[in-house]
């Protein structure tokens, strides 16, 4: 039999969608399952982006261009320049996904042993596609107890060797909701210049900042060069599957070389890049909807998660996650038990074991990432569920 490639079995699977059979077994015994294990919002797609894909009168769904279409890219300009962020319709590119910008900037700005480094706990799929395209990940942590704020800057600066090319960071932070802020990123952008280093800056949920401080972009910190924007309007759209991203970059060499990989795959969506571009303009009355449904959201379920025994987590500033110290010793074993043997009324929950956001195998074992994506209603079920079912696993454990 042929063996797989190293790459492969270095591999993790998703802590977001690996106990994903036992929530299908669950769903066949017509059990519930409460999803907060997967940042899926439950917001309708703005309905004018609907209308437009239920209207096309294409005779052929064509290659659009590999950077996408030129009109998408445009409205892009004004949507961003809403943010303070200034950028030209050619220093955009339209991926498929989020997930393929992250891949594609990995890919242009790294060669294989090359090294990162990531704040952890971290969105678990930067290692598959470090693993991708054969880097390594340096993980800086931060802790729970100070509400995963960036770690110290001599934390960075001592990882750093002559391999190092890139910073990573998710602002606001997907799984923690932590919003950096502009203190925190001066400290990262003298490092960057420091050692004049790629700084990748994931900000796709920057439409959900719930704090006073303002959302500073790493776009505005005045490092053009070495700053490169990954986005997408998964989220703030609620369109995950229409697949739509961007790479957004001043510098010119970044965005030509990741043009060579974009060539090779050809095209991002069609369909995709019609509904993303609808979404753009017209939508404010849509967003600031999305915005005060989730904060509310964020204010009733983390108050209703620190007031079961045992439980805590602090408050997120922005996104709708929330990493969530439970009173266990092994939550991925919990999170299994919920789905396979706990049951209450026919119902059960979902969660993603924290451990697979963290580098470090030892951290996160008590934690859990879950998402408020769910109305007010079910998140209220989703915490009556979680106490009653803490309750009979540490029972079941003694």
């Amino acid at each position: 039999m042929p063996i797989i490639s190293q790459r492969g079995l270095e591999m993790p699977s998703s802590p977001i969608r690996k106990l994903a059979p036992l929530a299908d077994a669950a769903k066949r015994e017509d059990v519930k399952v409460y999803h907060l294990n997967i940042g899926q919002p439950d917001l309708p797609t703005p309905q004018k982006a609907l209308d437009e894909l239920k209207k096309i009168d294409r005779k052929t769904l064509e290659y659009s261009p590999s950077e996408g279409f030129l009109s998408l890219r445009q409205k892009l300009t004004g949507y961003y320049r809403s943010f303070g962020i200034e950028v030209t319709s050619d220093e955009i590119i339209v991926t498929t996904g989020g997930s393929e910008a992250i891949l594609l900037c990995f890919l242009a700005c790294m060669n294989p042993g090359d090294e990162m480094l990531a704040v952890e706990p971290g969105y678990a799929n930067y290692i598959s596609f470090a693993i991708t395209a054969g880097i390594k990940v340096k993980a800086i942590t931060s802790t729970i107890e100070n509400g995963f704020a960036l770690p110290p800057i001599e934390d960075f600066e001592a990882a750093i060797t002559p391999r190092t090319r890139a910073i990573l960071l998710c602002n606001p932070s997907n799984p923690t909701g932590y919003v950096y802020s502009p203190e925190e990123l001066q400290k990262i952008k003298e490092l960057v210049q420091k050692y004049d280093l790629f700084l990748f800056s994931d900000e796709v949920y920057r439409e959900f900042v719930y704090t006073d401080v303002p959302y500073v972009s790493a776009m505005s910190l005045g490092i053009p060069d070495n700053v490169i924007l990954i986005d997408s309007v998964s989220k703030r759209y609620s369109e995950c599957g229409i697949r739509i991203g961007m790479i957004v970059t001043h510098n010119r060499l970044v965005r030509d070389t990741v043009m060579k990989y974009c060539q090779a795959r050809l095209s991002p969506p069609l369909l995709g890049q019609i509904v993303a571009e609808a979404s753009i303009e017209g939508t404010q009355e849509y967003s600031e909807a999305c915005y005060a449904e989730y904060k509310a959201r964020r204010d009733f379920f983390i108050d209703g998660l620190n007031r079961i025994p045992g439980v805590y987590t602090p408050m997120p500033q922005g996104a709708f996650y929330t990493v969530v110290s439970l009173p266990v010793a092994d939550a991925e074993d919990f999170c299994r038990w919920c789905l396979s043997d706990f049951r209450l009324n026919g119902e059960t929950l979902m969660m993603a074991p924290a451990a697979g956001f963290y580098r470090n195998p030892d951290l996160g074992r008590n934690q859990v990432r879950m998402a408020y994506v769910l109305c007010i209603e079910d998140l209220a079920k989703a915490l009556k569920l979680l106490k009653a079912a803490l309750k009979a696993y540490n029972k079941r454990q003694v």
